[in-house]
């Protein structure tokens, strides 16, 4: 699969894009669904602060609402040989150039009728404040993404903004997701509903958001990340929000390093 020239400068005019045709087979799909499905059920990667609840304070035993798992294919090695990883590839550096490098990010998991929305975000507001970016989410559901289990709905040209601030998903510092403190400013959404492996492809700064999963099927998405190797910020700047962060999640993970 190759982008179109009209597909490449809608990209960077809006900031994001939405392919519908299915970037690989349903065969591959559903092999990439049975890995994932055993990562959640297992709970892999909990102990090292991998595998934790997104919306929620991930205290053990409670009900997780948008369950997600960092760096999958450390716990699924298989998925570095699907042909939807090569096609991403392809894609990325159609994008940002020859130098660009690809690879599987994380899982996020909706379950059927109690998963939670991911708030207004962008994914900037998650990293090192002293770096610059330049690097691109691609977003592949294992399943139809619709707007009542929760497709991504995008803003056109956010990507252009500086990264807003965040905080933690309803102010609660135990809390690992982010959200954006003023949401006024996310005007003229796209909603981008998808076939099994259709993908979207948005920038670090893209505002994007989706909804709850109000459907009697889980939502599953499997998100790939490509850029180019990050940079110093011309400046000085950081992201507090970050900082006063509580979570149990990041105690499991220096629990595991120890």
């Amino acid at each position: 699969m190759h982008l179109t020239v009209d597909q490449i400068r809608s990209f960077h005019l809006n900031g994001f894009l939405s392919i519908s045709e299915p970037i690989t087979t349903p065969d591959e799909i559903e092999w990439v669904r049975e890995s994932y499905d055993r990562m959640f059920s297992q709970r892999e990667g909990w102990s090292a602060g991998d595998q934790f609840d997104l919306a929620g304070t991930d205290e053990k035993g409670k009900q997780e609402t948008l369950p997600q798992v960092l760096n999958p294919a450390k716990y699924a090695p298989e998925l570095n040989d699907g042909k939807f990883l090569g096609v991403v590839q392809t894609i990325v550096k159609e994008l940002l150039g020859n130098d660009a490098e690809v690879g599987i990010a994380h899982a996020i998991f909706k379950p059927s009728g109690h998963g939670a929305p991911t708030p207004w975000h962008q994914d900037e507001a998650y990293w090192d404040p002293m770096q610059q970016y330049k690097s691109i989410s691609v977003w592949m559901p294992l399943q139809e993404a619709t707007v009542e289990n929760g497709c991504l709905w995008f803003v056109p040209g956010s990507h252009e903004w500086e990264v807003l601030p965040h905080r933690s998903i309803g102010g609660d510092v135990r809390v690992h997701g982010l959200e954006m403190v003023d949401t006024s400013v996310c005007k003229n959404a796209v909603a981008c509903p998808l076939p099994a492996g259709g993908i979207t492809i948005h920038r670090n700064r893209t505002a994007h958001y989706a909804g709850p999963n109000t459907s009697d099927i889980p939502r599953r998405a499997l998100i790939m990340m490509g850029g180019l190797p990050s940079v110093d910020y011309p400046g000085t700047r950081s992201f507090p929000w970050n900082e006063v962060k509580q979570t149990a999640r990041a105690e499991r993970e220096t629990a595991s390093r120890r």
